[in-house]
C-alpha cells in the first residue's frame, strides 16, 4: 500500500494525462485490435479453407474427424497422414477415406452408406 506522500505524488503525475476512454458498446473496434486478432496463430485458417488444404501445409500436430452419424473419431499425427497419404493430399479426402475404412454403417445404399464427417480441431 502506497504512503500518503506517493499517493499525492502519483496523482500529481496523472493530472496532465487523459483519462483513457471506453468506448461505446456498438463502437466499431480500433484497427489494432484486428491486427492483433489476424496475427493470432489460431486465426490461420476457417473450418472451410482446413479441409481444402493439402497435409504438407497444416501446421498442426494432430489432425481429428468425426462422424456425425455414428459419433465415431479418428485421429491421427500429420506426419502419419503424410507417410501415408502424401503430402499433396487433400485434408478433406483423406479424413473421408480414414472414416469409410472402419465405417459400422452400411446399409447397401450409395446414398446412405459411409460416415459423415464432422471436421473438429484438437
Amino acid at each position: 500500500m502506497p504512503t500518503p506522500k506517493q499517493m499525492e505524488k502519483l496523482a500529481a503525475q496523472a493530472v496532465g494525462r487523459p483519462a483513457p476512454r471506453a468506448a461505446a458498446p456498438d463502437a466499431p473496434l480500433p484497427a489494432e485490435y484486428w491486427e492483433s486478432v489476424l496475427k493470432d496463430p489460431r486465426a490461420e485458417a476457417t473450418g472451410a479453407q482446413m479441409r481444402q488444404r493439402h497435409l504438407s501445409e497444416i501446421q498442426r500436430h494432430v489432425l481429428r474427424i468425426s462422424c456425425r452419424r455414428c459419433e465415431r473419431t479418428v485421429e491421427i499425427q500429420t506426419a502419419d497422414a503424410v507417410r501415408l497419404y502424401g503430402g499433396n493430399a487433400i485434408w478433406k479426402d483423406v479424413a473421408q477415406r480414414l472414416l469409410d475404412n472402419t465405417c459400422q454403417q452400411r446399409t447397401g445404399r450409395h446414398e446412405e452408406d459411409g460416415c459423415w464427417p464432422a471436421f473438429e480441431t484438437p
